[in-house]
């Protein structure tokens, strides 16, 4: 009884195995959200920089959806999953499984408790966190949206076709360098530290306080999902990432529209107005809300089951 009971105490797992569990549980909220993801970036292009809105493809997301898949079958409504894969297990495996050892780390830094839940450290984690997962990230997110935007039948913005994900990296590897990978790296940081910064606290939060009042026991799958659906509520990437590219007189290529984040805000409110900073907004939504719920419910069950695994070896090893 007492070698079961220390097993069950002892149980921890590893900067790696959260990492792992996080980017597990990321790829399967990518596989239902992916299609609202093509939704979103093709109404974000759609009539970039054009007056009066330009020429309309598109009437809204649903209408994406409808007309990709009509057009490009079922592999348009997932374009861009491959790297999106990649890109979830970089990003989501860094904010969900450095988060904790993150949020520690900061919380002895200035005298608390490790597992005290303090909210200016679990937003500094938060954001922290973000920031890896979207420098490693990156150049994944550009090849994602590229493939995402390309359509031969329909097409939007700009176009860039790639065979596959090896094939879009070589390419823009040839032709611009590092510089042409990290492309859009700071717009990156900036979106997902300020998401992170609220989506990850709000989760634990919620998710404390619904153990500690007794509404919810901790492991159940009821708790994980009342949890996220609270964080997902709480929460010019695109155009930065798609737009053509021309060699300056210096021999680098550099974007033809904009310069910087705020360059692009600023051309699209000139021309677009504020209408034009929420192009996509819906299919955002529809996007974000079951992806968030998906992978911060699931990577609680996947991290439970891997427990559980574990525990169980040890059991074993005990005998």
């Amino acid at each position: 009884m007492s070698s079961a009971s220390s097993a069950q105490k002892s149980v921890q797992i590893s900067t790696t195995e959260g990492f792992i569990c996080g980017g597990i549980a990321a790829c399967i909220a990518v596989t239902v959200s992916n299609p609202a993801e093509v939704a979103k970036t093709r109404l974000q292009l759609q009539g970039e920089l054009a007056k009066g809105g330009g020429v309309k493809v598109y009437n809204n997301a649903v209408d994406v959806l409808r007309k990709t898949y009509l057009n490009e079958g079922l592999r348009g409504v997932q374009r861009g999953l491959g790297p999106a894969y990649a890109y979830q297990i970089l990003l989501n495996g860094s904010r969900l499984g450095f988060y904790e050892p993150i949020r520690h780390n900061i919380n002895n830094l200035f005298g608390y408790s490790a597992d005290t839940q303090i909210p200016f450290t679990s937003v500094a984690a938060g954001a922290l966190s973000g920031a890896i997962g979207a420098s490693l990230g990156n150049p994944l997110f550009l090849i994602k949206a590229r493939m995402q935007a390309y359509s031969p039948a329909l097409p939007v913005g700009a176009q860039h076709y790639y065979k596959n994900s090896f094939d879009a990296l070589s390419t823009i590897f040839r032709a611009e360098r590092f510089r042409g990978l990290v492309r859009g790296i700071d717009a990156a940081i900036l979106r997902t530290s300020m998401g992170s910064s609220v989506q990850l606290p709000s989760y634990n939060f919620t998710k404390t306080q619904l153990v500690k009042h007794g509404i919810l026991p901790a492991d159940s799958t009821w708790t994980f999902l009342l949890s996220s659906t609270v964080s997902g509520m709480c929460v010019a990437l695109t155009r930065m990432y798609n737009q053509p590219t021309i060699r300056a007189p210096d021999g680098r290529l550099q974007g033809t529209l904009y310069k910087n984040p705020i360059d692009c805000l600023w051309k699209t409110f000139k021309v677009e107005g504020v209408r034009g900073w929420y192009k996509g907004s819906t299919a955002h939504f529809m996007r974000i809300a079951p992806h968030t719920i998906i992978t911060l419910t699931m990577n609680d069950i996947i991290i439970g089951l891997y427990k559980d695994f574990k525990r169980g070896r040890q059991r074993d090893l005990d005998i």
